[in-house]
């Protein structure tokens, strides 16, 4: 009986709308390891596969979080701003549809969106944070502070997207929460309160500024990320139409836009160019599309790769000042200039050049527009709420979680100084990128040391 009500539901999903989100999930899920090579290419070489493990960590977390409670909280009926446990464990998550798709592939969908999210979250720790304390945060910060906004901004019942809020895939629960969340592991990091405070081998202080040490890391996760991008912005509208198709193309378009205004930029100034800047304009026109990609025409996203890039240049500038030594200022991956005020600047414009005409290029969405071209003035207004509630919920919420769990035993968040200065790699891997891991090896012989001789 129950194989039979699964196999009805199953039947009554549109197969290649399924298909198509099908392979959108397998193009999305690669991204999460990609932000952690990127970190790991950002961090120094004595700290690269430490700071690309929290990654993982995300990934593992994040799956049996959404499981458990995850979409049942972001998901189910619930409140304007949570869900409940109607779908805790994933009880009757199967092959209903959930617009033409099967409930199960939505939620897979949707989970990576989260775990993408806390990929990006964590790298504030980077570098000086422990990688234990991170799986109790991230299974709480997706509780508390991940699955309540994406409930808020696209669940039915969410009160940002009844009160008319425009975020196509996450400029508020992704960017603007990923990159608050960032900051407040960073500014902990830099000010703890309890355990990590009151510990004599614990010195918090400003991280040295350096290069990135493995270039080859952010090209590889450059090419990893913005591909996926692609597919998530495809992939949002759920279903095989032509905003799928102009969603993917604005999103390359504005990225491009992104990638080659910083790079232009960092020549003029130094006469050099830069991959480093080429990944970070890029990474800035993603961020500013991602409210947005279906709600605008490609001309209006290749002014947002141009602004998202000037803007997010700018901001990121304020981390090379003697004021941000002062205060222990530390950006790690640039989470704050690029996702956090990208996400802000995405959220907002979106309120500004949403199109009505382009939101009904699926053949159902209906919006109001916004302020220039359908001249819906108080479009901006939702959205610069949704954008302060998203930050003031991230930010405040990922802080408290940090610090409680600062107070646990065990758990203390900042590492000791001598592993700060030595690397993390070594305390809290005990490998290695590169050759010193292998230095125990080098009189190595597969069949040992004694007279063994091979005729």
């Amino acid at each position: 009986m129950v194989v039979s009500a699964v196999q009805q539901a199953w039947e009554a999903c549109d197969k290649t709308d399924t298909a198509f989100i099908l392979v959108c999930s397998v193009f999305c899920w690669p991204i999460i390891p990609a932000v952690g090579l990127a970190y790991s290419g950002y961090s120094t070489r004595r700290s690269g596969l430490a700071s690309f493990m929290p990654s993982l960590l995300a990934v593992g977390t994040c799956s049996i979080q959404w499981w458990l409670i995850g979409y049942s909280l972001a998901y189910g009926d619930g409140s304007g701003v949570i869900g409940d446990f109607k779908y805790a464990f994933h009880r009757g998550v199967l092959s209903e549809p959930v617009g033409t798709i099967p409930a199960i592939l939505f939620s897979e969908f949707q989970l990576i969106f989260c775990a993408t999210v806390c990929a990006i979250a964590v790298g504030g720790s980077c570098e000086r944070g422990r990688l234990l304390p991170l799986i109790p945060f991230i299974f709480l910060w997706a509780t508390f502070i991940y699955c309540p906004l994406a409930h808020m901004v696209w669940s039915d019942t969410g009160f940002l997207g009844a009160m008319g809020a425009l975020d196509f895939a996450g400029g508020t629960p992704v960017h603007i929460c990923s990159g608050a969340t960032a900051t407040a592991l960073s500014l902990y990091l830099s000010y703890p309160l309890f355990r990590s405070k009151k510990s004599e081998i614990r010195t918090p202080s400003h991280l040295a500024l350096h290069r990135p040490h493995n270039t080859i890391c952010q090209a590889l996760a450059m090419i990893i990320i913005w591909g996926s991008w692609l597919a998530f912005d495809a992939g949002t509208t759920l279903s095989l139409n032509f905003k799928s198709v102009m969603a993917m193309c604005v999103t390359n378009l504005c990225a491009s836009a992104g990638a080659m205004t910083w790079a232009c930029l960092t020549y003029y100034e130094t006469g050099k160019w830069s991959l480093d800047s080429t990944f970070m304009g890029a990474i800035s026109g993603l961020v500013l599309i991602t409210p947005s990609a279906g709600f605008i025409d490609l001309t209006t996203s290749f002014f947002f790769g141009v602004g998202g890039a000037l803007i997010c240049r700018q901001a990121l500038r304020f981390k090379f000042t003697d004021f941000a030594r002062r205060i222990r200022w530390v950006d790690n991956g640039d989470t704050f200039a690029t996702h956090c005020v990208g996400g802000f600047v995405g959220t907002i414009a979106t309120g500004l050049f949403a199109q009505k005409a382009v939101a009904a290029y699926d053949g159902a969405t209906e919006i109001e527009g916004g302020v220039f071209f359908d001249g819906n003035v108080k479009q901006l207004g939702i959205q610069i709420l949704e954008a302060l509630i998203g930050f003031t919920w991230s930010f405040v919420g990922s802080y408290i979680i940090i610090a409680l769990i600062d107070c646990v035993p065990g758990l203390e968040v900042l590492a000791p100084d001598e592993d700060v200065v030595a690397g993390m790699d070594a305390s809290q891997m005990d490998e290695s990128l590169y050759e010193a891991q292998w230095a125990a090896d080098v009189d190595y012989h597969p069949f040992g040391k004694g007279n063994l001789r091979l005729d």
